[in-house]
């Protein structure tokens, strides 16, 4: 029974810890964030933002990505994490599932895998199972990608200078940074930056390893690609493969469907 109890307990300050840090958004669907948008680049012709409205029709709805259910980003995490070093925030605000820098109007939707269907084996019953059955099964439903994407969009270049500043963030705050959301501390270790998902016209993404209770360490993943004046932004967890040393990475099946809408 120990066994158990400590997957249980492990189980449950994963989610609680990272649930609320990692796999939020705004609850505000197409809600516009309250910074100002980007100062055009001098010489560069004027690019009208698209509104709220526009950006709802462009976004991934249920039934457009095989194999996930598509939803909206709970409305009670609507808090962004705020990073201890400004120059981190770009990066702070992608893994809060917003993007990097506030745009002239937004909208999110949550990606979240549906479970693979494993060929009619018979059900062990909740009482017979053991504590290696337990812990296959808490892993077994954790282990799924859930995935916030968020849309926002630019006047002029300033698509273009958010997503720039991400890139700078990521390179500036390798050494990691702490992030604090609704009074929840949150230690990012170390970021990695590289290339991501061929689409859009650029992008950049981004490997942050953070901590976990007793010592462990598991990776977050986030990806921004930029659609002309418009960013998406994609952050992604599993936390069955970060409890258990699995790879995985931005879902791919989202950003391809999200990416043919804006095309």
């Amino acid at each position: 029974m120990k066994r158990s109890s400590g997957v249980r307990l492990c189980a449950t300050t994963a989610v609680g810890a990272l649930s609320l840090a990692l796999v939020t958004g705004c609850g505000g669907d197409g809600s516009k964030d309250s910074a100002g948008t980007p100062a055009e680049g001098a010489g560069r012709p004027a690019t009208k933002a698209l509104s709220a409205a526009e950006l709802r029709k462009r976004v991934i709805t249920d039934g457009e990505v095989p194999g996930y259910k598509v939803g909206a980003v709970p409305a009670g995490r609507a808090q962004l994490i705020k990073a201890d070093d400004a120059k981190c925030e770009p990066v702070a605000r992608v893994m809060s599932g917003f993007a990097p820098v506030p745009g002239a109007a937004r909208t999110d939707r949550m990606a979240t895998q549906e479970p693979r269907k494993t060929g009619g084996a018979r059900p062990t019953p909740q009482g017979d199972r053991g504590e290696g059955g337990f812990e296959a099964s808490v892993n077994k439903a954790m282990t799924r990608d859930i995935t916030t994407v968020d849309l926002s969009s630019y006047e002029g270049d300033g698509a273009a200078k958010a997503l720039k500043a991400f890139a700078d963030a990521v390179k500036d705050c390798a050494g990691g940074f702490v992030g604090k959301q609704a009074g929840t501390a949150m230690k990012f270790t170390r970021l990695t930056g590289g290339g991501a998902a061929g689409a859009g016209d650029e992008s950049v993404a981004v490997t942050a390893v953070t901590d976990m209770d007793g010592g462990k360490t598991a990776p977050v993943y986030a990806v921004v690609v930029r659609h002309g004046n418009t960013l998406a932004s994609y952050q992604t967890v599993n936390f069955g493969a970060m409890m258990s040393g699995k790879s995985y990475a931005v879902s791919p099946e989202v950003v391809e469907a999200q990416s043919a809408k804006l095309k």
